[in-house]
């Protein structure tokens, strides 16, 4: 009877989290105070995914069948705003819950060792509320409530698996479940079956974007080949996702079809940078745009663009940065992938002089994991510099920190090097004049990396290093006259990377010293084709014109492909991170007068939207910048403070009267709509502290339940900004 009773009170009166009491908090409680709070809008090209739930508002399913289908493109923040409307329009909608859990218990995370309440536990809060509300739903979704609940409380993806197939077996029609199922079972299930599931999804919907990107990440580790089809259609399926186009990439690199991959990879990246623009979002809040980003980078360098890989890492570079969330301290990730392109880039074409410039590769030694990386450039640099004493120093640095890496890695074997140790002392040895010392340690180096690539400790996806250290034994073998070790070698680096153009380089100049002319021709051939739009004086390339060989131009690729040329791509958004023009301002001052931001163009803006002087920790940032205010000025910045306020409240304030900001009222929330800074599910005001150079483009923002407190990191940015 008590247990009846409870349920009753559930039904009348659903269980709500606390409220936070501070403004600019979600009255739901702190799950909600992170993640989108502006409304969804209907984005064209997501692909159809259709998922029926049960909701007392007819307007649900449309939002929900929204967020399904993003969920099934890793679109995972858009996913959650839809998800969130959802709740807008129905608070009890249980699988508006499970999609909201959905969105942080994922593919990538489910069956994690420890889901810490730091990464975790907002989604932890949205599955508990799915389930509170699971008898509202139906027992078609109370399975799949049930399902991540089983998954994430033990087993993580193989849990979703058998429970998908559970749903699937009862409800036969249900496409989804097997769509999932196919997901979950990657790398569980063996590809030729799971790829059979994924054929029965898309025999009933042959667009369905779900099923085909499965199929990709079903391939992409093994015999990519197979993964063509879905390639070609995943983008016509949801074109309006940057991660539906970035994809595909994935498999035509692996395949040696550069000219698509890097169609791909530009489109995809383009794609996110112009969401990025119209939303109002900087790279370090965006994951898909770098990982684009450095894998377009990888591509163009197997194109032979150098000069347009190496622009768009130091695009990344440069791209702002946050204290929290994008510092290199804690691994920010497009820091990181920015500075493992402009690296890979380095060293690939050899420029040892910009390797060793100060300042052009922004170092700090303070961040360890980078620390290895950057005594193996070094060390590359200066013994192609032939500054070979240096180099033998650098190269004990590498080697200390390969000790202090090992220490701490129970799989590691004593005395192991790293790949790039053994591959610079190679180097180093060469010019040393070992010849045979050299070789014994480029072998070892290959028998290092084979043994990481079969240990799943290579990272491929793009790979952060150079070049497969087979390529390297080629051009040593090459170099002693033993051209056919040399071809032998060459092969297995193209089997690696097929159709890489520094192997087909040695490929041609090999078989040409071995008096094999048709042979030569044709790797001559391939070569011309795969750099047909390579930047001038590439060595590999002039090294091979000189031979005098045929050089038309030989497609040897699995599929037809099309010409990279990154001017037709145009329509899909930019290619490269811009700041983008902040949003119109449309304000009053405290005497009524209108104000817009021209009215400072030639100043830096700092402009702080904030809740009025009724907000203990709002006026405390504003005195927090008050007291530096002469810094500020220093660094030709105006400091702007929006609010709701009147501009008459805002006049006779007495907590105000002694900051000296220029305070500006936005009675009506539409300046804070236009710059993010409104929460649109429970119609309040947010903090938000936004950075608005000379030219009126926004370089950096923070928005959210809290105000921005950090003022040194505000100075250090206008710094920069002012900088250049």
């Amino acid at each position: 009877m008590k247990n009846r009773l409870i349920c009753l009170l559930f039904v009348l009166f659903p269980v709500v989290a606390f409220a936070d009491e501070e403004p600019g908090h979600s009255s739901h409680g702190s799950a909600f105070d992170s993640g989108m709070r502006r409304k969804p809008w209907l984005i064209p090209g997501v692909g159809d995914a259709p998922f029926p739930i049960t909701s007392k508002n007819k307007e649900v399913q449309q939002w929900f069948n929204q967020g399904n289908a993003l969920l099934h493109s890793f679109w995972f923040e858009e996913a959650e705003r839809s998800f969130r409307w959802c709740l807008k329009l129905d608070p009890n909608c249980a699988m508006a819950y499970w999609g909201l859990a959905h969105c942080g218990f994922t593919w990538f995370s489910l069956g994690a060792p420890t889901y810490d309440d730091k990464d975790f536990g907002r989604y932890k809060t949205f599955l508990r509320e799915a389930v509170k509300r699971s008898s509202k739903a139906s027992p078609h979704e109370q399975m799949y409530i049930a399902a991540l609940q089983a998954s994430v409380a033990k087993g993580g993806s193989e849990t979703m698996t058998a429970k998908m197939k559970e749903i699937a077996k009862k409800y036969p029609d249900d496409n989804e479940a097997k769509a999932l199922e196919a997901l979950y079972g990657i790398g569980k299930t063996p590809p030729a079956e799971n790829e059979k599931l994924i054929q029965e999804v898309l025999a009933k919907n042959p667009m369905h974007p779900g099923a085909l990107h499965a199929s990709i990440h079903n391939w992409d580790d093994g015999e990519s080949v197979k993964a063509i089809k879905a390639c070609e259609l995943y983008g016509k399926a949801a074109p309006g996702i940057g991660h539906a186009l970035h994809m595909p990439g994935h498999i035509y690199s692996k395949i040696g079809m550069w000219n698509e991959a890097a169609i791909s990879m530009d489109s995809a990246t383009r794609t996110e940078l112009k969401y990025m623009n119209d939303r109002l979002a900087l790279p370090f809040e965006t994951w898909n745009y770098p990982h684009n980003r450095n894998y377009l980078c990888y591509i163009q360098e197997q194109l032979g663009m150098a000069a347009a890989s190496e622009k768009g890492a130091r695009d990344m570079m440069a791209a702002p940065r946050d204290p929290e969330l994008n510092s290199l301290e804690k691994g920010g990730r497009i820091v990181m992938e920015g500075m493992a392109a402009l690296v890979r880039n380095s060293i690939k074409f050899e420029k040892w002089d910009q390797i060793l410039a100060p300042n052009f590769i922004k170092w700090d030694d303070k961040i360890e994991p980078l620390n290895g990386l950057r005594a193996f450039a070094e060390t590359m640099a200066l013994t192609g510099k032939g500054k070979l004493s240096e180099a033998r120093a650098r190269l004990k640095t590498l080697k200390e920190l390969d000790a202090k890496a090992s220490a701490q890695d129970p799989t590691a074997k004593p005395g192991d090097q790293s790949v790039e140790s053994e591959v610079a002392e190679g180097f180093l040895l060469l010019k040393e004049g070992k010849a045979d010392e050299a070789q014994r340690s480029f072998v070892r180096a290959e028998v290092q990396e084979l043994e990481n690539r079969k240990g799943g400790k290579y990272a491929n996806d793009p790979p952060f290093q150079a070049w497969p250290v087979a390529r390297i034994l080629g051009d040593h073998y090459r170099a002693k006259g033993f051209n056919s070790a040399a071809i032998g070698f060459y092969e297995k680096s193209l089997k690696v990377e097929p159709n890489d153009g520094f192997s087909l380089s040695g490929m041609a100049q090999a078989y040409a010293a071995n008096g094999d002319q048709v042979n030569a021709s044709h790797y001559a051939g391939r070569l011309a084709y795969v750099w047909s739009h390579a930047d001038p004086n590439l060595r590999w390339m002039d090294e091979v014109r000189k031979l005098g060989l045929n050089m038309t131009p030989i497609a040897e690729t699995p599929a037809v492909e099309r010409v990279y040329d990154p001017t037709s791509l145009a329509s899909f958004g930019p290619g490269n991170w811009v700041p983008f023009a902040a949003p119109k301002l449309d304000v009053l001052n405290i005497n009524g007068k209108p104000v817009h931001l021209e009215d400072y163009r030639g100043k830096n803006i700092v402009l702080v939207f904030f809740l009025g002087e009724a907000c203990v920790h709002c006026v405390g940032q504003l005195n927090s910048i008050n007291n530096k205010m002469k810094e500020f000025e220093d660094q030709n910045t105006v400091v702007l403070g929006v609010c709701s306020a009147s501009p008459k409240s805002l006049k006779d304030s007495v907590k105000l009267t002694p900051v000296k900001i220029k305070f500006l009222s936005d009675t009506n929330h539409e300046n804070a709509r236009n710059f993010s800074s409104y929460d649109d599910f429970e119609e309040i005001e947010l903090h938000s502290t936004i950075l608005i150079d000379k030219q009126g483009k926004v370089r950096w923002k923070r928005t959210g339940g809290d105000p921005f407190m950090n003022i040194d990191f505000l100075l250090k940015e206008l710094a920069c900004i002012n900088q250049g």
